[in-house]
């Protein structure tokens, strides 16, 4: 037996510790720009475009092509990319403000429906910034060419089924339309048109078709006057 001592060995070096587990949003990032963008989120930038339109920071086209960037993308950082070299309202380019959906320009959406029967607005009202239209073996008439439009951009979200859903504005809107037709038809027409006044509101058309049909278009002889005045008359109210 071997009773010799010999030196206790040294201790291990004690690992280093690890990394704590990032609490924060990467170098440049905020938290809140991964959050999937809200209705109120959409129309913040959007009057922040028009606005730019108005004021001559963006040309018609710029404003068009970054109006259909809006609604195609999802979080909030991707919004904030269309407005990064444009001020916020009051001059000062100020984080987004996530208020509910019943605080967006124009107030809550109005809801439309027809079931087995008919609806309609037409004449001088007011729609607001998001309306619904649902018809389910009915018809909906939405005639734009007198409103009064409070927003820059109006949206009309449609559903129908064994029923027709038809959309008119005035002839110098802006009219976009995102949708699609199963057994069914979805068509905006005048999309696009180069006669658009580039300062005038934009209507924007979003449905689905089952067995039905949606249909938007310019109402020929309809105008809205003196867009660019009222517009600037209200930005500087």
């Amino acid at each position: 037996m071997d009773l010799e001592k010999h030196p206790a060995a040294a201790p291990a070096p004690a690992p280093d510790p690890a990394p704590a587990p990032a609490t924060g949003a990467p170098a440049g990032l905020r938290a809140s720009d991964g959050l999937r963008a809200s209705d109120a989120d959409r129309d913040r930038i959007a009057q922040i475009l028009g606005d730019a339109l108005a004021e001559g920071r963006l040309t018609a086209e710029e404003h068009s092509d970054r109006l259909d960037t809006l609604y195609a993308v999802k979080t909030v950082g991707e919004l904030e990319v269309l407005v990064r070299d444009l001020p916020a309202p009051g001059g000062v380019h100020a984080p987004p403000a996530y208020a509910a959906p019943s605080t967006a320009p124009g107030g809550p959406a109005e809801t439309i429906v027809a079931v087995c029967s008919s609806s309609a607005r037409k004449g001088r009202w007011r729609p607001g910034a998001h309306t619904r239209a649902i018809s389910v073996m009915g018809d909906i008439n939405i005639d734009l060419t007198e409103a009064v439009f409070e927003q820059q951009v109006t949206e009309i979200n449609v559903t129908c089924v064994l029923g027709n859903v038809e959309v008119l504005v005035p002839e110098n809107v802006t009219l976009r339309g995102y949708g699609s037709g199963v057994l069914g038809n979805f068509e905006v027409r005048g999309e696009g048109r180069g006669e658009s006044d580039p300062q005038a509101p934009v209507v924007i058309v979003r449905g689905f078709a089952l067995l039905g049909n949606i249909e938007a278009r310019p109402k020929l002889g309809a105008r809205l006057v003196d867009l660019a005045r009222k517009l600037r008359k209200r930005l500087d109210g």
